[in-house]
């Protein structure tokens, strides 16, 4: 799990991101990053009933999201705000794969 200090909670947050964010594309989530002006680094995750209908896949897959990010968490850039969208077809992905689609995307900025 990732501390509170590190997690997007509130809707005028995600709102905030979603109006003045960059966005990148892999095949298992869409990343949309904002500066946050704070000296830590945020992470909010999203995960629609596209991906599935079940409450339960769709928590296991935030928590896999959650848990390869707080893997990362360190060698990731302060500052910002990361939203993750997860696409269809990421609840049948490997937590590897997952792990990987991360630290491509969030480390190479």
């Amino acid at each position: 799990m990732l501390a509170k200090t590190n997690s997007i909670k509130k809707e005028q947050d995600f709102r905030s991101v979603f109006k003045r964010a960059k966005s990148f594309k892999t095949n298992l989530f869409i990343l949309k990053i904002a500066k946050n002006g704070l000296d830590e680094s945020r992470f909010g995750f999203v995960v629609s009933q596209k991906v599935s209908k079940k409450a339960t896949v769709r928590n296991k897959v935030k928590r896999r999201l959650s848990d390869a990010v707080r893997v990362e968490l360190k060698k990731i850039k302060k500052g910002f705000d990361f939203v993750l969208i997860a696409l269809p077809g990421i609840e049948k992905s490997e937590f590897s794969e997952i792990k990987k689609a991360i630290n491509k995307i969030c480390l190479n900025l």
